[in-house]
């Protein structure tokens, strides 16, 4: 039997998400003072906005029962819905960017850490906004629902409902026995990682606003540069170096960081996930480095080892940086960029993509099929190093790897209806519903989204959604049983 939506607690919740996005629009205002940069009263009127919704929505609502799962699902759902729309204000009301469609294009794809911009010029935008852009990623990396049970008593109504429905990857690693802690511990680790890749560029030489912009996209794993031409604009082996570690960090699972902090040093490689993920980067590295080098696109083993492993790292993270234009390397190299776009980081990571352990699971249940093919009556469990993974669990990982394949069709269809060219399509595409940012063709790396037709920026908008909430939870709700009750 299904409950009735709990709409009061519902909007409550969301009414708070509101209030908070008003306020942390303070800090892109105070760079706006620091830099005079002339954003200020753009800023001031969305935070006005802002708060006032938020203000007016708590005052209208009240929370009077436990949130269901259902409930959960629609408090996130609509909470990044909101979240991008509020989000996407200060971009429009300073006058930055022209048109709401891509200030909203915009705002989503920093909030879902996806990195595609419509900007064709980075460096004239203002410098509030371009931290701003940096600090949506940064607030969308972890999960703003996340930082939300972790500071604000009013969500810890039903706070495991909404951690469920929020946290990426196949499962919610719940740390300690109450949820709010689950949260602050997460985002301890998150701001702690963040703040050691500042100081680490900084002594690369980046200025302090340059190293925490590039942090906040780095650990969200979200792409945006406060750079035309990306990292590659710092032209710096250290930096790279950095970066890629960085990257590479984000996208493990933050229980393994966590773990690791208190002492449980073998936590990393005690993890069968973990071993997967390093294997892939390795061997995606060593694939780029030397196909590339055979074939003369770089002069020596080391310059294709650099570029070779920071693509491999940043489109395996669905982070999206670039020091260089992989549309120009060998088609081996762009064929295995294109592979990575879909299969992301690790499960509790802020990375993209299906994740890692799906993949994994995805192919272990095919090689059973095939051996129970020559052995019919044999009971095969499907085992991630020693532990079984439970056949409904398989079935749940199966579904999502067709739907997800299935969207990644249905939207590539639909952009190559609204006059994309094949390769721009699937790479418009796989870039949104994997959160990555730079794509194939004419929204590769070198590229933008701007050209794209205002319908397709909305689907592509919607797309990033979709595939930063992995699917279900957004799919969820569409179903006519969602909001079905007896």
């Amino acid at each position: 039997m299904l409950k009735t939506l709990n709409t009061g607690s519902v909007f409550h919740v969301l009414g708070f998400l509101i209030l908070l996005i008003g306020l942390i629009q303070f800090i892109p205002l105070v760079v706006s003072f620091i830099y005079m940069d002339g954003s200020s009263s753009g800023i001031i009127l969305s935070i006005a906005v802002s708060i006032l919704f938020g203000f007016v929505i708590i005052k209208s609502t009240k929370a009077q029962k436990e949130l269901s799962i259902r409930d959960g699902f629609l408090v996130v759902g609509l909470g990044w819905l909101l979240m991008a729309l509020f989000g996407s204000l200060p971009y429009f009301f300073s006058g930055s960017i022209a048109t709401f469609t891509d200030s909203f294009f915009e705002s989503m794809s920093g909030f879902t850490t996806t990195g595609a911009t419509i900007l064709t010029d980075i460096e004239i935008m203002p410098k509030a906004l371009l931290f701003w852009r940096a600090f949506t990623h940064w607030i969308g990396g972890m999960g703003i629902i996340v930082l939300s049970l972790a500071i604000l008593p009013i969500l810890g109504i039903g706070g495991m409902q909404l951690f469920k429905a929020e946290a990426p990857g196949p499962t919610a690693d719940k740390l300690t026995p109450r949820i709010k802690n689950t949260a602050k511990i997460l985002w301890l680790v998150y701001v702690g990682i963040t703040f050691v890749e500042v100081i680490f560029l900084m002594f690369g030489g980046m200025d302090l606003f340059d190293a925490t912009c590039h942090s906040f996209a780095t650990m969200a794993t979200g792409g945006f540069s406060t750079k035309n031409a990306s990292i590659k604009a710092f032209d710096s082996t250290y930096i790279d170096t950095i970066i890629t570690f960085f990257m590479f960090l984000a996208g493990v699972n933050f229980a393994l960081h966590y773990r690791f902090l208190i002492g449980k040093f073998n936590s990393y490689f005690k993890d069968f996930e973990f071993r997967a993920y390093l294997f892939i980067a390795l061997g995606s590295t060593f694939v780029l480095t030397f196909s590339n080098y055979f074939a003369g696109v770089f002069s020596s083993v080391f310059e294709s080892l650099r570029y070779g492993v920071f693509q491999a790292v940043s489109i395996g993270t669905t982070t999206g940086f670039g020091t260089a234009d992989y549309e120009t390397w060998t088609s081996l190299s762009q064929i295995l960029i294109f592979l990575l776009m879909f299969i992301g980081g690790s499960a509790g990571s802020t990375g993209g993509g299906m994740k890692v352990i799906r993949l994994i699971v995805v192919i272990k249940h095919g090689i059973i099929e095939l051996k129970k093919m020559l052995h019919p009556q044999a009971v095969i469990p499907l085992k991630l190093g020693k532990r079984i993974v439970p056949k409904e669990v398989t079935f749940s990982i199966i579904g999502f790897f067709l739907l997800y394949v299935s969207l990644f069709v249905f939207i590539s269809i639909f952009m190559t209806i609204i006059g994309l060219d094949f390769l721009t399509a699937i790479g418009a595409s796989a870039s949104c519903i994997g959160n990555i940012g730079p794509g194939l063709g004419n929204v590769g790396p070198t590229d933008n989204f701007a050209f794209i037709p205002g319908i397709g920026k909305w689907v592509l908008s919607f797309t990033m959604l979709i595939g930063r909430l992995e699917i279900y939870t957004i799919l969820v709700i569409l179903t006519s049983g969602f909001w079905r009750h007896r």
